[in-house]
C-alpha cells in the first residue's frame, strides 16, 4: 500500500468532482474499510452481508478468519478483502512450512483472484493476547510469506500482523515513544520483514480506551477528534507540533517508536479503530451520540488526507470496527456495541458526513427509506398497511389500479410505498419505521419506473424493486392500529465511503 504525500492539482479536481473512485491497483487507495466480526445470535448470510457492502459502497473489508462462504460471496465484486489467520491457528503455522502452505492453498489460491484479497493478517493482537505464540509469530509470517512466493502471490498480496497499541510505551509526547523492549526480540524481525516485503504495520488504535483509561487527562473532545482551539491542543515539547486528537498521537508515537529502532520507511494502516454507542453504568460515555461524532470524523479526517502532524498529508487507511454489533461478545455492554448496522441491516445512527470537503459530494444522509421486510407474515403486513393508510394519514391514492405506484401489485410493494410515506412525513425518525416490526429503514432506494418515493432523488431502479434489509425475527404483539407503537430504538445511517485518486511519492 502506497500513501499519497501532496495534492497536485489534477488530483484536487478530481477529488472535489467525482463521488466514488475505484481504482485497479491496491496500491492507490486510501480508504475508508470495516472489520466484519461474527459474534451474532443470527449472522446475515454471506450474501446480506455482500448486499449492504455493496449499497455502502464500502470497498474494503477485513474478515477474521478466511471464511469460504463469505469469500465465495465477495467473489466478482471487486471488494478488496484482508482475511485473517486465526489466533488458535498460529502455533500450527508457525512451526510448520507445510501447514503454511496447506492454508495458503485452501484460503487463498482457491479463491484468487476471483475474490480480490490484498492481504493476510497473520493473528491480531499476538504479543499481547497470546504471548506464548509470540516466539513463532515471525516465522508464521515468513511461512504464509513463503507459500504466497511459491504461488507467485506475494507482489500482489501483503503479509502482516496487527498490534495493539498499547505495545506503545511513553505514547506523548509521540516523538519519546518506544515499544515495550521486552517484545524487541519479536518486533525488530518482523519489522524487519515488514520492509523486506514492502508491507505495512498494522496497527489497531481505540481513542475510546485511551479516553477511559486516562484518569480525565485526556478530554472528550480531543479523544472524538472534534475541532480544538489551538491552545488546548497538546504540543510535543521536543517537535513543537500540535496535536488536535487522540488518533494523530497514536499513529505518531508508532512512527517514532519504529524509528527507534531504525526503521522509518515502513508505513501504518489502521486495522482497528471506532467507537461502542452503549456501555454498562460505567461507561457513560459510550453513547450513541459520540460514537456518530467519533466515526463521522474519523471517516472526513482518513478520506480528506489531513495526515498526522509528523507526516502531514499522508492519509492513514483505516478500517472501522465495525459492520455489525455483536450480541453474543462476551465482557461488558460496549463490547457488543460498536457496530454500525444492527443484523438485519438496519443502520445504528446517521454518520454526520456533511461539511467534510469532497465527501460533501457524497453526502446522503437524508436518502433513507422505510421499507417492508421480505418474508413477513402478509396478515401482518396488510393490517400495517391498512393503518398506515388510515390512521396514519398516508395518501395512498397512487397505489390504486392505473396509478404510477400500483405495479408490482403486491403486498410487499405496496406496503413499502405506504411505510416509506408515512416515515418521512413524520420526520424519519427511526420510531417511525417500525409498524410492529415488518419493517425496516435501508439506504437503498425503492423507487422503481414512474413510482418515485419520497427523499428519492428520482433516478429509480432500473424498474426494478430492490429491498437489501433482511427480514429479522423482531418481537411483535397484535396487528391492530394500537399496536403500532413505533418503539424501535434503531438509528438511521448511511456509511459511504468515497475512494481518491492520489499522488505517490517517496515515503519520507
Amino acid at each position: 500500500m502506497v500513501f499519497w504525500f501532496g495534492i497536485e492539482s489534477m488530483a484536487l479536481k478530481l477529488l472535489l468532482l467525482l463521488l466514488a473512485i475505484s481504482v485497479a491497483n491496491a496500491d492507490e487507495d486510501v480508504f475508508i474499510g470495516v472489520n466484519i466480526g461474527t459474534s451474532l445470535s443470527v449472522m446475515p448470510h454471506s450474501t446480506q452481508v455482500v448486499a449492504l457492502l455493496k449499497a455502502q459502497q464500502i470497498r474494503h473489508v477485513r474478515l477474521y478468519d478466511a471464511d469460504r462462504a463469505m469469500l465465495q460471496a465477495l467473489a466478482n465484486t471487486g471488494i478488496q478483502v484482508i482475511i485473517s489467520v486465526p489466533n488458535d491457528q498460529i502455533l500450527g503455522i508457525g512451526q510448520s512450512n507445510s501447514t503454511a502452505a496447506n492454508w495458503v492453498s485452501q484460503n487463498v489460491v482457491a479463491h484468487f483472484p476471483a475474490t480480490n484479497i490484498t492481504a493476510i493478517s497473520v493473528g491480531s493482537e499476538v504479543l499481547t493476547t497470546l504471548p506464548n505464540a509470540a516466539k513463532i509469530l515471525v516465522n508464521a509470517l515468513k511461512y504464509i510469506h513463503s507459500a504466497l512466493v511459491a504461488s507467485n502471490l506475494d507482489s500482489q498480496i501483503k503479509v502482516s500482523t496487527p498490534l495493539s497499541s498499547s505495545i506503545i510505551l511513553d505514547s506523548f509526547p509521540p516523538s519519546q515513544a518506544f515499544f515495550n523492549r521486552s517484545l524487541n526480540p519479536v518486533l525488530v524481525p518482523m519489522l524487519s520483514f515488514l520492509q523486506s516485503t514492502g508491507s505495512y504495520l498494522m496497527l489497531n488504535v481505540y481513542p475510546y480506551y485511551d479516553f477511559m483509561q486516562s484518569n480525565g487527562v485526556i478530554a472528550l473532545d480531543y479523544a472524538l477528534l472534534n475541532p480544538l482551539q489551538a491552545t488546548k491542543e497538546a504540543v510535543d515539547s521536543n517537535t513543537l507540533l500540535h496535536y488536535s486528537n487522540v488518533f494523530d498521537a497514536v499513529v505518531d508515537a508508532a512512527y517514532y517508536a519504529m524509528a527507534f529502532l531504525n526503521f522509518t520507511n515502513v508505513p501504518v494502516v489502521v486495522t482497528e479503530s471506532g467507537w461502542p454507542s452503549k456501555g454498562d453504568s460505567n461507561e457513560p460515555d459510550a453513547t450513541l451520540e459520540n460514537a456518530n461524532t467519533y466515526n463521522s470524523n474519523l471517516i472526513r479526517h482518513v478520506l480528506n488526507k489531513t495526515g498526522t502532524p509528523k507526516h502531514p498529508g499522508l492519509a492513514v487507511s483505516t478500517f472501522i470496527y465495525e459492520l455489525y454489533n455483536e450480541d453474543t461478545k462476551p465482557g461488558p455492554v460496549s463490547e457488543k456495541n460498536w457496530g454500525l448496522f444492527d443484523a438485519t441491516g438496519t443502520p445504528i445512527y446517521i454518520l454526520r458526513l456533511t461539511g467534510s470537503g469532497a465527501v460533501l459530494a457524497n453526502d446522503t444522509t437524508n436518502q433513507t427509506f422505510c421499507t417492508a421486510k421480505d418474508g413477513t407474515d402478509t396478515k401482518m403486513l396488510q393490517a400495517a398497511l391498512d393503518w398506515a393508510c388510515g390512521p396514519g394519514k398516508v395518501d395512498c391514492s397512487p397505489l390504486k389500479q392505473g396509478e404510477s405506484c400500483y405495479e408490482p401489485d403486491n403486498i410487499i410493494a405496496h406496503a413499502t410505498y405506504a411505510f416509506d410515506t408515512y416515515y418521512h412525513q413524520m420526520g424519519k425518525t427511526s420510531a417511525a419505521c417500525d409498524f410492529n416490526g415488518v419493517a425496516a429503514i435501508t439506504t437503498t432506494d425503492p423507487s422503481h419506473g414512474s413510482c418515485i418515493f419520497p427523499g428519492s432523488l428520482g433516478l429509480g431502479k432500473n424498474g426494478t424493486f430492490v429491498n437489501i434489509t433482511a427480514p429479522s425475527n423482531l418481537n411483535s404483539t397484535s396487528s391492530d392500529s394500537s399496536a403500532y407503537n413505533f418503539h424501535s430504538e434503531a438509528f438511521t445511517s448511511i456509511l459511504l465511503i468515497i475512494q481518491v485518486v492520489i499522488s505517490c511519492a517517496v515515503f519520507l
